[in-house]
C-alpha cells in the first residue's frame, strides 16, 4: 500500500508536467484499451487495430456482427459520460447509472437467454431500466448462482448508490478495498438485463476518475483470473479481487506511455 501511495502521488506530480497534447495522447491509448477489453471481456469480435480505425477514423474493416461494431462505438460515449459525470456535482445518482446502462445498450434488442431449468428463451433488453426478470447464471458446477431477484433491484440499488457516495469521501480504506468491494457488489446485484460488466467497470473507473487518477484497464486475457476473482468474492473473499485492482498499478508508466504514443505508427 505504500507503494500504491508513492504510485499516486507521483501521478498527481508528474500530471502537471505533461504537455496538453502528451496528455491528449495518453487518454487517447486509455480510451482505446478500455473500449477494446471491456468489450472483448464479453465477447466483442472486433481486433485492437479495428478497434482503432473504428474509433479513430471512422471506418470498418472485417466480417463481424453489425452489433459489434455500435456496441463499441456506444461504449466510447459511455466513457465521455463517465468523464463527465466524474467532475460533476452532486456524485453519482442512479439515475447516472441507468442512462450509462442505456447509452452503453443504445437501444432494445432481443437476447438468447438460459431458462432456470436449463432450456433456451430470448429475453427482450430495455436499456437503462432496472430487471423485470431473474438473471441468474448457471456456473461451470452446474449451479445456479443468483443475483438479486427483479422486485428487490431497485431498493439494493439505492443502498449501493448512498453507500458508493459515502464511501467516495473516506480515506480510512484502502483503494484497492474500496474498488473490490464496490464492484462486486454492483455485480452481484446485476440490476440490467445487460451490460452490467461493462457497466460495473464504468462505475469502477468513474471513481478512479473522481479521486483524480487514470483509468483502470481490466485486459481481455486476464478475463478469466478476472472472473474467478468475482467467483471468490462471492464466495466471502474477496482479497483477490483487490489484488487485481492494484496489479493494475503495474501498468507502464505515465512518461513511458506518451513515448510510446508519440511513435508513429499505422493501422493495418
Amino acid at each position: 500500500m505504500n507503494e500504491l501511495e508513492v504510485a499516486i502521488a507521483e501521478w498527481h506530480r508528474v500530471r502537471e508536467e505533461i504537455a496538453p497534447e502528451d496528455e491528449e495522447r495518453l487518454w487517447k491509448k486509455l480510451r482505446l484499451e478500455w473500449n477494446y477489453n471491456s468489450n472483448h471481456i464479453e465477447g466483442n469480435t472486433l481486433t485492437y487495430d479495428e478497434t482503432v480505425l473504428l474509433l479513430i477514423h471512422g471506418h470498418t474493416a472485417g466480417s463481424h456482427p453489425i452489433r459489434d461494431y455500435e456496441e463499441m462505438k456506444a461504449h466510447d460515449l459511455s466513457i465521455e459520460l463517465v468523464r463527465s459525470l466524474a467532475v460533476a456535482d452532486p456524485p453519482l445518482t442512479e439515475a447516472d447509472i441507468r442512462e450509462l446502462n442505456r447509452k452503453l445498450l443504445k437501444e432494445p434488442f432481443w437476447k438468447s437467454a438460459e431458462t432456470p431449468d436449463g432450456g433456451v428463451t430470448r429475453k427482450w433488453i430495455e436499456p437503462g431500466k432496472y430487471k423485470t426478470q431473474p438473471n441468474h447464471v448457471r456456473t461451470s458446477t452446474g449451479e445456479l448462482h443468483r443475483f438479486a431477484e427483479p422486485e428487490e433491484t431497485p431498493a439494493r440499488m439505492e443502498e449501493w448508490v448512498r453507500r458508493l457516495r459515502s464511501d467516495l469521501g473516506r480515506t480510512d480504506c484502502p483503494l484497492p478495498e474500496f474498488l473490490a468491494e464496490s464492484h462486486w457488489s454492483f455485480v452481484n446485484i446485476h440490476p440490467f438485463d445487460d451490460g452490467n460488466g461493462r457497466t460495473a467497470r464504468l462505475i469502477t473507473n468513474y471513481i478512479l476518475l473522481r479521486k483524480d487518477l487514470l483509468p483502470m484497464v481490466i485486459r481481455s486475457e486476464d478475463r478469466d483470473r478476472y472472473l474467478s476473482t468475482l467467483r471468490r468474492a462471492d464466495a466471502g473473499n474477496g482479497q483477490p479481487l483487490a489484488e487485481l485492482m492494484l496489479a493494475q498499478r503495474d501498468r507502464p508508466s505515465v512518461k513511458a506511455r506518451t513515448r510510446i504514443e508519440s511513435r508513429p505508427h499505422s493501422v493495418q
